[in-house]
């Protein structure tokens, strides 16, 4: 009986060097690939796009996927973006202005988005809003102050008849509850806000230089109306008049917010140069 030889053998042993070069090729792009997707971020990718495969605008994860989400974002390290204390994002700028931020972009879809924000000293992301959105906010590095509000549900959106105005060059302002008024330092829990609660308006300011790591579902778009709209907050005793929708003794915990746009808030992007995300 006549055995058919392997095709290698057929080949002859230049053939059999090839394969197996073509095969140790093969290993390593598949091991390479297998360490990818072990990555936290990668588990970080793979984890929101679960949390938020049917979201949108207005969208509340379950308890359980907030907690999931929650749990990844809690274990990560400014390591696990690539981040070292080294790189000039977080250096100390001697200038008159608010120094600028730099933003990583990481990843983002019509269902959410992935990004680092990296503050030197004193950097200041003003008080902004995140419209029909659940935030996940993690803080990887660093010390940051945080300042929240929720708008006060029951107080109509026009006072302009109500308020005594000349200290506002604008009209058009609305009452905000408190809802974070903090320092914090990492390591620190995520801090995670809702479309109506948790804080949805906030402001970070950089007490040593810092990173951030925000996860937005769903993200910012103009085309369907979630706009960034930026606020100064007032203190509530600022129009007077007023006194009577809130009992003195809690005045503290409120503010009046007018939309303001920033005179000196600068983002500059910047190459995400940690583990890639592979979508799969």
């Amino acid at each position: 009986m006549r055995i058919e030889t392997s095709l290698t053998e057929r080949k002859g042993p230049q053939f059999r060097e090839l394969s197996k070069e073509k095969n140790n090729k093969s290993k390593k792009n598949r091991r390479r690939q297998r360490k990818q997707m072990s990555t936290v971020v990668q588990r970080l990718f793979e984890t929101c796009k679960d949390v938020f495969a049917t979201g949108g605008a207005g969208f509340v994860p379950p308890p359980g996927d907030v907690e999931r989400l929650r749990l990844v974002l809690d274990s990560m390290r400014l390591e696990d973006v690539g981040l070292a204390l080294d790189m000039p994002y977080f250096r100390t700028i001697e200038i008159d202005v608010a120094p600028p931020i730099t933003y990583l972009h990481l990843y983002d879809c019509d269902k959410f988005s992935i990004g680092i924000f990296c503050l030197p000293p004193s950097g200041v992301i003003p008080l902004h809003n995140h419209p029909e959105m659940t935030v996940f906010s993690k803080l990887l590095y660093g010390s940051m102050h945080i300042k929240s509000y929720d708008w006060v549900a029951d107080v109509p959106y026009n006072m302009n008849t109500n308020l005594n105005l000349s200290h506002v060059q604008q009209p058009g302002i609305r009452l905000a509850k408190v809802k974070v008024d903090s320092a914090f330092t990492a390591p620190c829990n995520t801090s995670i806000l809702y479309p109506a609660a948790g804080g949805n308006m906030h402001c970070f300011t950089a007490l040593t230089s810092c990173a951030v790591i925000d996860v937005l579902g769903p993200p910012y778009s103009d085309s369907e109306g979630r706009h960034c709209t930026y606020y100064h907050d007032f203190p509530y005793t600022t129009f007077p008049g007023n006194e009577g929708l809130v009992a003195e003794e809690e005045r503290e915990g409120y503010a009046w917010l007018q939309e303001k746009k920033p005179e000196d808030f600068v983002v500059v992007g910047a190459m995400y140069t940690g583990p890639e995300i592979v979508e799969i």
